[in-house]
């Protein structure tokens, strides 16, 4: 069986979609599963072994009926017999019709519906974003419960993560990773906060290495290491790097984004910063290895460092 699933956004939505992803193999373990995907939004797949191939095409630009005219040739070229849509635009559900896919599911109550041959009812107020992708499979008389999103690490990316690990003198289980940045200066956190947050880890276990991990060259790292010589600074270049660090941490702190959920599949103890704005219950799996802490505002910035210590000792 050919299956093609269209799902707009970024990294983090692509992840929270791998759950889908493993329920469609459990029911048909001999399928293909192609993805059509945002630019920004393909390194995801690096970390999924169960697609075969993704598509991109970019959701969110003005896109010319060639643009269109060629995703649907490439449709109908591959010949899926199912589609799962998670752009609910009639546009979107016009170009499925037009491909001939005889099984066509998405979310109820859009503009696309029309076009469904079946369609579900996302329930935005109680699910998780991972639950409502999963609920889509119901159509497809999929009853498998639900598991939290995994990971699969290339082995070059532990290979990778094993060199660097030795490069700063840590081993796996032992240190703290500290991912600093979110996906947008509301979801970061200072620098001189995360100074306070340090110092007093490194009063209480002067013994456990912090290493930072930076994939876009911060000033936070810089003005961290200049504070504190003894941290270590790590910068994978790809998600598959970066999860593989957070495989072997004691403990993961980092804001809400993309980092935030490859530390919660991978395993790691983590501690998430969240704007008021963020439900943990929907962003994070209900786990006692996976914790939220929301700001007072919509401004990650706001949440004091005692807020991230008490945690941290408290947990």
């Amino acid at each position: 069986m050919r299956i093609l699933a269209l799902v707009p956004g970024g990294i983090s939505d692509q992840i929270l979609f791998f759950p889908t992803i493993e329920g469609l193999k459990a029911k048909f373990p001999q399928s293909q599963i192609d993805v059509v995907v945002e630019p920004r939004a393909k390194e995801a797949y690096g970390i999924c072994k169960s697609v075969r191939d993704t598509v991109i095409f970019d959701f969110q630009a003005r896109n010319s009926l060639a643009d269109w005219g060629n995703l649907l040739g490439m449709i109908r070229d591959r010949e899926y017999q199912v589609a799962l849509s998670f752009d609910d635009r009639w546009s979107t559900g016009l170009l499925l019709w037009l491909s001939g896919i005889p099984t066509r599911v998405g979310a109820s109550a859009g503009p696309s519906e029309l076009y469904m041959t079946s369609s579900v009812v996302l329930d935005s107020a109680k699910q998780s974003t991972a639950k409502r992708y999963y609920s889509v499979l119901k159509s497809l008389s999929i009853s498998e419960p639900f598991k939290d999103p995994i990971v699969n690490i290339p082995a070059k990316d532990l290979e990778w993560a094993d060199v660097e690990r030795r490069r700063l003198g840590v081993k796996a289980g032992g240190y703290v990773l500290i991912c600093g940045q979110g996906d947008d200066t509301t979801a970061s956190y200072p620098a001189d906060q995360w100074r306070t947050v340090i110092q007093d880890f490194q009063k209480k276990q002067p013994d456990m290495p912090i290493v930072l991990a930076d994939r876009v060259s911060g000033k936070w790292v810089s003005s961290l290491t200049q504070s504190f010589p003894s941290l270590k600074v790590a910068s994978p270049i790809s998600l598959g790097q970066t999860v593989a660090l957070f495989a072997g941490a004691s403990l993961s702190l980092c804001c809400e984004g993309p980092e935030m959920h490859l530390a919660a599949a991978s395993k790691s103890f983590t501690l998430a910063l969240l704007s008021s704005t963020s439900d943990s219950k929907i962003l994070l799996p209900q786990t006692d290895r996976v914790i939220g802490i929301k700001s007072p505002s919509p401004q990650v910035s706001d949440i004091s460092p005692s807020m991230i210590l008490e945690k941290i000792w408290g947990g």
